[in-house]
């Protein structure tokens, strides 16, 4: 084998190992990315759901505190008169 076969071989070989290895890189960097992506949602679907179960609260709230102002003035009213 010729000296100019052996360096052209060793070159194919070395890109070879180097495409092989960026492609696996690239792979396992994408997995990662679509787990990231996968906690995510999950910790916004949590995030909305305690938001929804927090303004639930707040209408509640709200609507006791309402309830509460309206007793007053009715019982503030007869007392005006």
């Amino acid at each position: 084998m010729s000296t100019v076969s052996k360096v052209v071989l060793g070159v194919s070989v070395v890109l070879t190992l180097s495409t092989v290895s960026a492609v696996h890189l690239n792979q396992s960097w994408d997995r990662q990315r679509l787990h990231e992506g996968v906690v995510r949602d999950l910790e916004r679907l949590q995030k909305k759901k305690e938001n929804l179960r927090l303004l639930e609260e707040q209408k509640i709230l709200t609507s006791q505190l309402e309830e509460e102002r309206r007793r007053r003035q009715t019982e503030l009213r007869p007392q005006d008169q």
